[in-house]
């Protein structure tokens, strides 16, 4: 049949296309003719044509297992959309009441609708089963195939019953297609769904459109990403972070920002995350900040941007997630955010999990971290990953790329690292082999006896940061492979057992060095350019003249820190002044408006070109929290009973007790200090504060001696800033 039929007419038909992409028609025609078919192709190839076409073209009702919701309602009104009637595509899952599920079965039974979209869990209810044991099914197509695979980055456990409930429905050809699909993965699905033999059809991953880079995650990392928001205006873009809570505070952010942004999550309601889809569809909102639940099969072509405000868990993830950019072809940025302390935050969520699956789960994360800290072509890496060799030496489209590191010899260390996977007979992992190689006498490594062997500490006196660097890379020129299939065991190749006998120059690329933690930044929140002295000197004087006309010391006025802010961010009005660190909307109110006159005047004077970033407002994370404990302290709660409350150490409530006044804002915990604090001290700390030049704590602990607790000092200390400096 399928020889038969004139497929590029009836794409034209249906579709309006005058020829087939890629594989296409070859695919089409290999299902058409009855066959199991395999194919991967990535995010924007066109997988979705290869089922729609032959569904509409075969006798009977072809049945695509889908895994979202929201994924099924955007294709089913797309293909009612192509065809002059509405029921010709259809979809069955939780979302439907039972009327409409009688609508669905009776167009089913007429043999009006060609296709018929359920989820994994609505296909394995037993009163749709013996429903669809009445249908004739043309073929069975399973999109998203990955979720099959526990090695992919979605498990879902239902998508390992398909294959049952397909025989007990009845047989039929199966064609199942994942954009994203490491060897590993493809076994395991063509096994799933028990179809070995399936013809396999696999284009190229390289999407050549599309830049890729990684970035720091550094404090300012939503300052960061309004900035580039800015500077792509109107374009629409998708940011991907892994919490619920995440994607809610960023959200608010962006709108704050005046960025037409919405979050996108599984705890919305159906119907809100439904009008969410929609609108960024129509454009009436321009970000989508979300978490994984977005995306899959989203037909949006002109998506510009895909930011991951956390590194994903998983190459595929990733790979699967940056797809969505670009899919017409046009310009598609891929930017990651990474810090190895959100890297130990998932290891720690795979915790409770079994042991086999936080194996598998720990592999997947540190293949996305050597992708992340890697100074090779990302392009290079990621084609790799999936199997694909990419020859190009530079691609001139990714970070590693443009702003390529100095090359060094790294021969030696090749030749050691190959001799040890040789020594350990290549059953050892990445980690084993460089405690192996740097003589590190790890349990593990005792207990095999490896610390006895000649190779053992061979490269001790070489360069510690030179070990992973040198792996990855060898694995990249096929010096080594990985088993991945067997817990990512290292073992020699061809090529590298001929470079033992005879080695030559290996030049390598270093690993990018990444802070340890992003939160541990000095730079604070206004990092955005560099101090301003002279101003800062100005602004200083300022403080001094009305610390003096208020009689008050300097630091109440504005401390160091708002200071230095001001001379590099140059806020010229109360909104921006806002942005400083310690200036809440109180203090700026009654102190703000000289500092702005004299940052603007010395701005037109020396000609300073403000920074943008000036405009970025910041959404307080904790503002709930805050706002909470301004309210209890108003009602006059027991301090140390609203610490309970909030699940806070004392200190802790200190801590955010302090920011709220330093802020600006007027607390009076009198009620409290009278029933802890003697009198007299309490006198004692507040003259001291009036005199003192500064106001930190140590110094004041210090200076008033061991009579007086840290606590009752801090005490005092928010009761003479509130009355004193806001």
């Amino acid at each position: 049949m399928a020889e038969q039929v004139n497929l590029t007419g009836q794409l034209k038909r249906y579709f309006g296309f005058d020829k087939f992409k890629g594989e296409q028609e070859a695919i089409i025609r290999n299902l058409m003719s009855g066959h199991d078919t395999f194919v991967l192709m990535p995010t924007g190839g066109g997988k979705s044509l290869c089922y729609q076409l032959p569904s509409l073209i075969m006798e009977g009702t072809a049945i695509v297992i889908s895994p979202l919701i929201a994924l099924m309602k955007n294709q089913v009104d797309v293909i009612n959309g192509l065809s002059e009637d509405d029921g010709v595509a259809h979809y069955l899952n939780s979302s439907l009441n039972k009327s409409a599920i009688e609508k669905v079965k009776e167009d089913i039974l007429s043999g009006k609708t060609k296709l018929l979209y359920v989820a994994p869990e609505s296909l394995t209810k037993e009163d749709n089963v013996d429903f669809l044991k009445t249908v004739k099914i043309s073929f069975y197509a399973v999109d998203e195939a990955h979720c099959i695979s526990e090695w992919g980055h979605d498990f879902r456990p239902e998508y390992r019953r398909i294959r049952p409930i397909i025989n007990e429905i009845g047989n039929a050809p199966v064609i199942a297609l994942t954009a994203t699909a490491t060897d590993k993965v493809r076994t395991d699905i063509k096994k799933s769904l028990g179809i070995a033999d399936a013809k396999e059809f696999k284009s190229s991953f390289n999407r050549a459109n599309l830049y890729y880079e990684v970035r720091p995650k550094l404090k300012d990392i939503d300052r960061q990403i309004i900035m580039f928001i800015r500077q792509h205006p109107g374009k629409s873009g998708i940011i991907y972070c892994l919490s619920r809570k995440k994607v809610e505070e960023l959200a608010e952010i962006l709108k704050a920002n005046e960025i037409k942004a919405a979050p996108y999550h599984a705890g919305l309601d159906s119907a809100t995350r439904s009008q969410t889809q929609d609108d960024f569809l129509m454009e009436k909102i321009d970000v989508i900040v979300a978490t994984i639940a977005f995306g899959m099969g989203i037909d949006k072509p002109d998506v510009r941007f895909v930011i991951h405000y956390d590194i994903p868990k998983s190459l595929e993830g990733y790979y699967q997630e940056t797809g969505r950019a670009g899919r017409d072809g046009g310009e598609g940025i891929c930017i990651a955010f990474y810090a190895r302390k959100d890297l130990r935050k998932l290891e720690k969520f795979m915790e409770n999990k079994p042991v086999a699956e936080q194996d598998i789960g720990r592999q997947l994360l540190q293949e996305t971290a050597a992708y992340a800290e890697s100074s090779v072509c990302r392009r290079k890496m990621l084609l790799h990953y999936f199997g694909e060799e990419y020859s190009e030496e530079n691609c001139h489209n990714c970070d590693n790329c443009l702003h390529p590191t100095t090359k060094i010899e790294a021969k030696d260390a090749l030749l050691v690292v190959l001799q040890a996977v040789a020594a350990v007979k290549e059953n050892f992992r990445q980690e084993y082999i460089i405690d192996f190689v740097k003589g590190r006498g790890t349990d593990d490594i005792v207990s095999h006896k490896h610390n006895d062997l000649e190779e053992f500490g061979a490269g001790e006196d070489m360069d510690n940061k030179l070990w992973n660097p040198v792996i990855r890379q060898a694995l990249l020129c096929g010096y080594l492979k990985k088993d991945v299939e067997n817990y990512g065991l290292l073992k020699l190749t061809a090529a590298g057992k001929r470079f033992i006998k005879n080695p030559e120059s290996f030049m390598i690329v270093e690993d990018r060095e990444f802070k340890d933690d992003y939160e541990a930044e000095t730079s604070s929140e206004g990092s955005c350019g560099a101090l301003d002295p002279q101003l800062y000197s100005m602004l200083k004087d300022l403080r001094k003249n009305f610390a003096k006309k208020h009689k008050l010391p300097p630091y109440v006025i504005f401390q160091d820190v708002s200071l230095e802010q001001m001379a590099t961010m140059y806020p010229i009005n109360m909104q921006e002044l806002q942005n400083v660190q310690g200036v809440g909307a109180g203090k700026a109110k009654r102190f703000g408006k000289e500092f702005c006159e004299l940052i603007k005047k010395y701005c037109a004077d020396n000609e300073i070109e403000r920074p943008e970033e000036l405009r970025v407002r910041t959404v307080a994370k904790k503002s709930m929290l805050k706002v909470s404990i301004i309210q209890s302290i108003d009602r006059q709660i027991d301090l140390d009973d609203l610490a309970e409350a909030k699940g806070l150490e004392f200190e802790e409530l200190l801590d955010e007790i302090d920011a709220i006044v330093y802020s600006g804002t007027k607390l009076n915990i009198d009620y409290f200090i009278e029933e802890v604090v003697d009198d007299d001290h309490v006198d004692d700390i507040y003259d001291y504060f009036m005199e003192s030049e500064t106001d930190d704590l140590n110094t004041a602990v210090e200076e008033l001696g061991e009579d007086y607790s840290e606590d009752e000092i801090r005490l005092v200390r928010i009761k003479f800033l509130s009355e004193q400096a806001n």
